[in-house]
């Protein structure tokens, strides 16, 4: 059957005795701080008055965010027994492990915190943060490729991929499509939408595109995605990633509604 072999790439670009760069923690920072440019852009042409100083305060708050929130979502959901029994380990981030539903909540969180402190309007300060998110994603599902982690389910098609830690099964490469749904695509998405005329003047209207097309990319690539091993299906043949997309589906389409309605 053919297949594509793995691509030899080290997940450490460079190590110098204790210290590792690995393609990983470069994807978090250069999808942090390319959002941090790109939300600059997006606020000059905010309708709401968000000034640079907010944008450049929220990047702590942002990043805090990311990191907690999304460490103790695959703590308490992915892993909870483990953590129990281990709870140092849960400050281990260097041997990975992050939930994307996690960050986001934490994202969300920090802003709330943010706006009220700099009182800046929390649907236009969102909305940003939408059309930002999907380069993180990209970045982040690439490097999930590199690490040859979170691989899909056993396929025949001709573009099925030998990944290192079962060579003898060609398989989806599942990161690689949601690297293009989520990241690319919706990245698109969202810039199209921004700039037609009046979207960007409905508050919350980006936020429910990303919540929306988050979800329902994330359940499609699911469809293609190797479960969990230790979770397996969770009902039927919904995976966790599906279900956790569930209400940030509900959400986004409650968010859609809102803003969509005449002012």
């Amino acid at each position: 059957m053919f297949a594509i072999a793995f691509p030899a790439i080290d997940a450490t670009l460079i190590e110098i005795g204790p210290l590792a760069i690995r393609w990983y923690a470069l994807a978090y920072i250069a999808g942090i701080l390319l959002a941090w440019r790109y939300a600059i852009v997006l606020a000059r042409s905010s309708p709401a008055t968000i000034p640079r100083a907010a944008v450049d305060d929220f990047l702590l708050w942002a990043t805090l965010g990311i990191i907690i929130g999304g460490r103790l979502g695959y703590v308490l959901v992915y892993h909870p027994a483990w953590f129990l029994n281990h709870p140092l380990e849960a400050f281990a981030l260097w041997q990975g492990g992050m939930s994307f539903h996690g960050g986001c909540l934490g994202v969300a969180v920090a802003a709330v915190f943010h706006a009220r402190r700099r009182g800046t309007p929390l649907l236009a300060l969102a909305d940003i943060l939408a059309c930002v998110a999907p380069i993180g994603l990209l970045l982040g599902r690439l490097a999930n490729f590199v690490n040859g982690e979170l691989y899909g389910r056993p396929t025949q098609v001709p573009w099925a991929v030998l990944f290192p830690s079962d060579p003898e099964t060609p398989r989806h490469p599942s990161q690689l499509y949601e690297a293009a749904l989520e990241g690319l695509v919706l990245l698109v998405v969202l810039r199209v939408a921004w700039l037609r005329p009046g979207w960007r003047e409905r508050p919350g209207l980006m936020t429910g595109i990303f919540l929306t097309g988050y979800a329902v990319f994330r359940s499609a690539a699911e469809v293609f995605r190797e479960p969990d091993s230790h979770l397996g299906f969770i009902a039927g043949a919904m995976t966790m990633g599906q279900l956790l997309s569930l209400p940030m589906a509900a959400a986004g389409i409650a968010l859609l509604v809102l803003a969509r309605r005449p002012a």
